[in-house]
């Protein structure tokens, strides 16, 4: 494997690393509740064993990491189907751009379909605020996630922190040989609305300055649009809105990890990767003479035609599009039992009719089901 030193900050682990994370990883505390999920039936002490024997990142994913996706599917998600793959080469290497609706499973539910149809699976941006936990940080190494700085500190700070990255993910597809996964903006989408942050596409060109055609070319950019029945953390999500747009919003202690459980453990019905239409050279040379400025906006609005058009669309949106503006406009794309569903699930909401105009709060989270159909 390619190596270079100036990226041990952010770099997942080598492969002569990985037995002895999983030591620690088998030796862990929190590893009894890990285990429990991921080999229910099987006896701790075997499991230790088993995550003990383990030496590449290869053996880790197509054993536990295939396993931990297998057993979310089977308790949370009734269909999970992927459409696009035939537009990849396995001989090349891609920016999958995805949008970002669940903090662990978007980009773990293609990684675990990559590995059942025999695709190398893709370095993936792991964010510094989910660095919680030893045993966190180990399972996110071993399955090749890097590290991403939040904003925030100072404006050279930021720069030096956004070129680390430009030049990290440039290295990692063009040297190392390696797909990457990054979401569209920072932190998932909450109200519906994917919207690729024109700033990241800026951040890709940071690393190849001279040419920003060439820039965004040799990145191989692909599309994702990832689409859940029942919107993960869709409750909580409409609260951190309602919280943001009525009080101040302040991220609690420990809300990250239980976005997590809750999105791992909630059930999401039925869930669609699209894997959409590579970005070509001919599409980015078409914004050759705009300004810089203009170029990252263009390309962005570009991947989001993709995302938009590919996210699949439910009975749930449709619903909650009448539900909004108080008509039947898509009575045909669902059932009376769907709707009953869906009205009963908005009924959830009445516990915190004690705390928030509910009214408001069960517009917002209608709003979260019904913009994607805006979008389309």
């Amino acid at each position: 494997m390619v190596k270079d030193s100036r990226f041990d900050d952010i770099r997942p682990y080598y492969e002569e690393e990985i037995p002895d994370a999983m030591h620690r990883i088998a030796d862990s505390d929190v590893f009894p509740l890990l285990a429990s999920f991921v080999y229910p039936s099987d006896k701790m002490e075997d499991v230790r064993n088993r995550i003990r024997s383990f030496k590449t990142v290869r053996e880790f994913q197509h054993d536990t990491m295939r396993r931990v996706n297998e057993q979310i599917i089977a308790r949370s998600i009734t269909d999970f189907s992927v459409s696009g793959l035939e537009r990849l080469s396995p001989d090349k290497h891609y920016l999958f751009i995805s949008n970002h609706r669940d903090i662990m499973l978007d980009a773990s539910l293609l990684q675990y379909y990559f590995v059942v149809n025999g695709f190398d699976t893709t370095e993936i941006t792991f964010g510094a605020n989910l660095m919680m936990h030893p045993v966190v940080i180990d399972v996110g190494k071993c399955n090749k996630m890097f590290k991403v700085a939040r904003p925030g500190g100072d404006i050279k700070e930021f720069y030096r922190n956004s070129m680390h990255l430009s030049e990290y993910i440039r290295f990692t597809i063009k040297e190392k040989g390696q797909s990457v996964w990054i979401a569209q903006r920072n932190g998932r989408t909450k109200n519906g609305i994917d919207q690729t942050d024109q700033g990241i596409i800026k951040m890709f060109c940071m690393s190849e300055s001279k040419d920003k055609i060439k820039a965004l070319a040799d990145l191989n950019i692909v599309p994702i649009a990832i689409s859940y029945e029942w919107e993960s953390c869709d409750i909580l999500k409409a609260l951190e809105l309602y919280e943001s747009q009525y009080t101040k919003y302040t991220k609690k202690p420990g809300e990250d990890l239980n976005s997590i459980l809750t999105g791992v453990l909630q059930p999401k019905g039925r869930v669609h990767i699209a894997l959409c239409q590579p970005i070509r050279m001919a599409e980015l040379s078409a914004f050759e003479n705009q300004t810089n400025n203009e170029y990252h906006k263009s390309v962005a609005r570009l991947i989001d035609s993709r995302i938009n058009i590919a996210y699949r669309l439910y009975p749930n949106n449709y619903i909650a599009h009448d539900m909004l503006y108080g008509n039947t406009r898509y009575q045909s794309m669902y059932t009376e039992q769907e709707y009953e569903l869906f009205r009963q699930h908005l009924m959830e909401l009445d516990r915190y009719e004690e705390t928030c105009d509910i009214e408001r709060l069960r517009e917002i989270f209608i709003g979260i089901y019904a913009n994607p159909v805006d979008n389309r």
